[in-house]
C-alpha cells in the first residue's frame, strides 16, 4: 500500500468516518425514541432512505464537478455568493455546535446505566460538558489520527449491531412486533411524520465527506465514493439492527431507556453481556464525538480563512495544522449550550438538541440544492447528466422541506430564530470583505 506522507485521510478512511458519523451520532438512542412511536417507524425509514439517498447523490455529484473549497458553503456560493456562502457555513457550524452535545449526552446516558449511577440534572450536565472536553483532545493530533481513531473505534459499534442483524433472530418475536405497530392510535402521515426527524437524524453526517474536503487525499474522487458507500453502509444497519429490538424487548421498555441495546443484549443473554454492549458502544461513540469535533474545526477554520469567521478560527498548530484555539472555543460555547438545556429526563434534553441540530443542519442543504443549477452551468456539466443531477436535487429539497415540518413548531421556531441571527451576523462579515475588496462576487 502506497505510503501516505501527506497527513491525510485515505478513501477508506473517509468513508469509516463519515459512516460512523451517522451510526456514533444516533444510533445507540435510536431504540428509545422510535419505540415510543412503534414499530410502524420502519415507513418513516423506507422514506428517509429514499431522501437521504438522494441528498447523498446530489452532494456526491456536486463534490466531483464543483472546483471551489469550503465544503456546503463552497457550493452554495455558485447561486448566493459571499452571503449564501457564510450562511450555509454558519448554519452547519451551530448545528454541529448543537449536535456533537447530543453525542455527549448519549454517552452520559450508556454511562449511567453501565455504573448504574444515580445523577441530578446538574450533575448530569456537568458530566456531558466532561465527556465533549476529553473526547476532543485527540483533535490535536491532526487529520490522519482521526481517520485511524474513526475507523478502529467504529468496531465498537458495528460489531454489536451485526451480530444482533445476524443472530438476533432466534430472539425475535414477530407478534410482539406487531403489536407494537401503532401504540399511540396515529395516523399514517402523523405516524411516518413523527418518526422523520429522528430518522433523518441518522443520516446527518453524509455530508462531512465535503467539509473535511481538505483533509483527505484526492477529494474529487475520494468524496462521492466515501459518501455513497457510507450511506448505503448506514442505512442498512439501521433498518435490520434497530427493527428487531422491537420485536426483541418490549418497546415500552425500550421507550424509557437510555441504554437501549444494553438492555436488549441483556435480555437476549445476561446482565453482564449487556453491560459488556454498553462499554463497547460508548466506547465508540466517543470515538464518532472526536470525529465531529475535529470536523467541527475545520468547518469553522475554513470559513475564518474565507473571512467569514473571526480569524483566531484559523490558527493552526504548526507542525500538525490542528485549529486548536478554535477547537477551545468551540468547547466552551458547548459547555454554555449543555447547562442552558439541562432537563430532568436525559433523553429530552437529547430529543430537544436533536430537533434544533437537524432543522440548523437542512439550511446549508436546501441552499446547495439550490445552488446546482448554477453549479452545473459554470462547470460546463453535459447535459444529460445536469438534467439528472438538478432533477434529484429537486427531490431532496422537497424531501429537506417535508423534513423540517416533521421537526415541529418549536424546533422550527429556534432554527429560524438562528437562521435570521446568520443574517445578521453576515453584515459584520460583509464589512471585513468588502475593506479586503472580496465581497464582491466569488468568481
Amino acid at each position: 500500500m502506497k505510503n501516505n506522507v501527506s497527513g491525510k485521510m485515505t478513501c477508506l478512511q473517509l468513508t469509516m468516518v463519515v459512516m460512523l458519523n451517522m451510526l456514533g451520532a444516533s444510533i445507540i438512542l435510536m431504540p428509545t425514541k422510535l419505540a415510543d412511536i412503534g414499530s410502524q417507524s420502519i415507513l418513516s425509514w423506507i422514506v428517509t432512505i429514499a431522501g437521504a439517498s438522494t441528498i447523498a447523490y446530489v452532494f456526491a455529484k456536486c463534490g466531483m464537478f464543483s472546483r471551489r473549497t469550503g465544503g456546503m458553503g463552497g457550493y452554495a456560493s455558485y447561486a448566493f455568493g459571499k452571503s449564501g456562502s457564510f450562511l450555509a457555513n454558519f448554519s452547519y457550524g451551530v448545528s454541529l455546535v448543537i449536535a456533537n452535545l447530543t453525542i455527549a449526552i448519549s454517552i452520559v446516558g450508556y454511562l449511567i446505566e453501565l455504573f448504574n449511577w444515580t445523577l441530578t440534572p446538574l450533575e448530569m450536565g456537568m458530566m456531558s460538558i466532561l465527556v465533549i472536553w476529553i473526547c476532543s483532545l485527540p483533535t490535536l493530533r491532526g487529520a490522519r489520527f482521526i481517520g485511524a481513531m474513526s475507523h478502529y473505534s467504529s468496531y465498537g459499534i458495528l460489531l454489536p449491531v451485526l451480530f444482533l442483524m445476524v443472530v438476533g433472530w432466534s430472539w425475535f418475536e414477530p407478534t410482539q412486533f406487531l403489536n407494537a405497530w401503532n401504540p399511540h392510535g396515529l395516523s399514517l402521515f402523523n405516524g411516518v411524520s413523527a418518526g422523520i426527524s429522528m430518522t433523518l437524524w441518522g443520516f446527518l453526517g453524509l455530508e462531512t465527506a465535503c467539509a473535511n474536503a481538505e483533509a483527505v487525499e484526492c477529494p474529487e474522487k475520494s468524496i462521492p465514493k466515501a459518501m455513497v458507500m457510507a450511506t448505503l453502509g448506514a442505512g442498512i444497519v439501521y433498518v435490520g439492527s434497530v427493527n428487531i429490538c422491537f420485536g426483541i424487548v418490549d418497546p415500552a421498555l425500550l421507550a424509557q431507556s437510555t441504554a437501549p441495546f444494553g438492555l436488549v443484549f441483556a435480555t437476549m443473554f445476561s446482565p453482564e453481556v449487556g453491560k459488556a454492549v454498553m462499554a463497547l458502544m460508548a466506547f465508540a461513540c466517543a470515538g464518532c464525538l472526536a470525529s465531529w469535533q475535529f470536523t467541527i474545526a475545520e468547518v469553522f477554520r475554513v470559513s475564518a480563512r474565507e473571512g467569514y469567521f473571526p480569524c483566531i478560527f484559523g490558527r493552526v498548530s504548526p507542525r500538525l495544522s490542528v485549529p486548536w484555539i478554535g477547537i477551545a472555543i468551540v468547547l466552551v460555547m458547548q459547555s454554555l449550550a449543555a447547562l442552558l438545556t439541562i432537563d430532568p429526563r436525559l433523553e429530552h434534553q437529547f430529543y430537544i438538541l436533536k430537533d434544533l441540530a437537524v432543522v440548523t443542519n437542512l439550511v446549508p442543504y436546501l441552499l446547495t440544492f439550490a445552488a446546482v443549477n448554477v453549479l452545473i452551468h459554470r462547470e460546463g456539466v453535459d447535459l444529460k447528466i445536469g438534467t439528472r443531477i438538478t432533477f434529484f436535487a429537486s427531490i431532496a429539497s422537497v424531501y429537506s422541506l417535508y423534513a423540517l415540518y416533521a421537526c415541529g413548531e418549536v424546533a422550527m421556531m429556534w432554527g429560524a430564530l438562528v437562521t435570521f441571527a446568520g443574517f445578521w451576523l453576515y453584515g459584520y462579515a460583509a464589512r471585513v470583505l468588502e475593506r479586503k475588496g472580496a465581497l464582491r462576487g466569488c468568481e
